[in-house]
């Protein structure tokens, strides 16, 4: 078939891949470069094997603090916008055990599809993208904290996820020397030795690449104003540029995704996190080469390279892109927390990205109902779009031969 694809992040551009490997004609419509939303400075974590949602019961105990905090790694900012009050409002009742241990099981079923796409798909590219697998730590302040993450370690363990230890605090530093100075803060530690990071940027660099070599049209710089729709299925979008026919339409298009459903009849429960990253040059400084997440801080960092990338925060204002600077100085003061001397650069490179993310943490693949019949929605990842584009990718296609 035909298929146009919008969104050429990884989402979108993993769509177009595995589209392509299935022998369909693909054509990739973005109104920016490839990589260029979140994809562009994300966590650069592939979290295959510890995928605990956003949404968890241990939120309530948290909220005030996350809420009124002025460096809270949470940040509301009301607006008036009833998509923002339904998603915060659906996010809230996901926060309990039942369904955090439903999206736990889908999500974990769904990140093992992912790894096995990409590994497939490194091995045949051979994509520049910094990959690494030297595994990941998850740093937990005080035993509360430990004692609830070894509950989610024996939920995934049960739930047949990959080998992972609850380690102590002297045991982290054992398998991350860089950790030593931070010791005395850290209650314990889950250690998942087979964990992977790799640049997302670089990633969607190597695939656009890829997919130009092997016939994908691109259509950069066009942005999606609308559908041409004849009966109960779209015939053609509405771009800048013209129309674009095709034979099915896959809307990959993050943020922006809700709003061109909303012309279909369609109400997706999408609204965007805005995170933020600095990429750091490693230099003398004692930096891990082990992916580290701090839990208390909510903020990743992963080796890539010869650089540090640390990521962090879950602002939910709307499509604001704008780059606060008490938020890099945040990130910057975590790192030097963790990792003394590795903030200490002229430039840190400072960027902010909008995930868009769905109250329970599971994206959102396939028609939907109501929606036109060649429609397939790719879209709500949230913090774990770089670990689920092609595990969705994969399910995409799937339902896409089933007509």
């Amino acid at each position: 078939m035909e298929v146009c694809v919008m969104g050429a992040g990884i989402v979108g551009l993993a769509s177009a891949y595995a589209l392509r490997q299935a022998g369909h004609a693909v054509t990739v419509v973005d109104r920016g470069p490839a990589g260029n939303g979140a994809s562009g400075g994300n966590g650069a974590q592939l979290s295959y094997s510890y995928v605990q949602p956003l949404a968890d019961p241990s939120i309530w105990r948290q909220l005030p603090q996350l809420l009124m905090s002025t460096d809270s790694p949470l940040k509301l900012r009301p607006r008036l916008d009833p998509a923002q009050w339904r998603w915060g409002l659906a996010f809230l009742a996901a926060c309990n055990a039942s369904t955090s241990r439903a999206s736990t099981a889908a999500l974990l079923d769904l990140a093992a599809r992912s790894r096995e796409a990409f590994d497939a798909m490194l091995l045949r590219e051979r994509l520049d993208c910094d990959f690494s697998a030297t595994g990941k730590l998850v740093l937990y302040p005080t035993a509360e904290a430990f004692a609830a993450a070894r509950r989610q370690l024996a939920l995934q363990r049960a739930l047949g996820s990959a080998v992972q230890h609850a380690v102590s605090a002297a045991e982290c530093v054992a398998i991350e020397p860089a950790l030593a100075h931070y010791q005395g803060r850290i209650a314990g530690a889950i250690h998942t030795p087979s964990e992977c990071a790799a640049d997302c940027r670089k990633t969607c660099d190597g695939l656009h690449q890829v997919l130009r070599a092997q016939g994908v049209r691109f259509e950069l710089g066009t942005e999606v104003r609308g559908f041409v729709q004849r009966a109960d299925a779209v015939v053609a979008l509405v771009t800048a540029r013209g129309d674009l026919p095709a034979d099915a339409f896959v809307l990959a298009l993050g943020p922006q995704t809700p709003r061109l459903a909303r012309q279909l009849g369609l109400r997706l429960p999408i609204y965007p996190l805005k995170g933020y990253s600095v990429t750091l040059p490693v230099g003398q400084a004692a930096a891990p080469r082990v992916s580290v997440t701090d839990s208390a801080r909510k903020t990743v960092f992963a080796r890539l390279g010869d650089r540090l990338r640390v990521a962090g925060m879950a602002e939910l204002v709307g499509e604001d892109l704008r780059i606060a600077p008490e938020r890099i100085a945040t990130l910057l003061a975590s790192t030097e927390a963790l990792f003394p001397g590795c903030a200490a650069v002229p430039d840190p490179r400072p960027w902010a990205g909008l995930r868009p993310a769905t109250p329970t943490g599971l994206p959102i693949v396939g028609r939907q109902p109501g929606g036109p019949s060649n429609l397939w929605v790719n879209s709500g990842h949230g913090a774990l779009g770089f670990t689920l584009a092609f595990g969705t990718a994969v399910q995409l296609c799937e339902d896409l031969g089933k007509g």
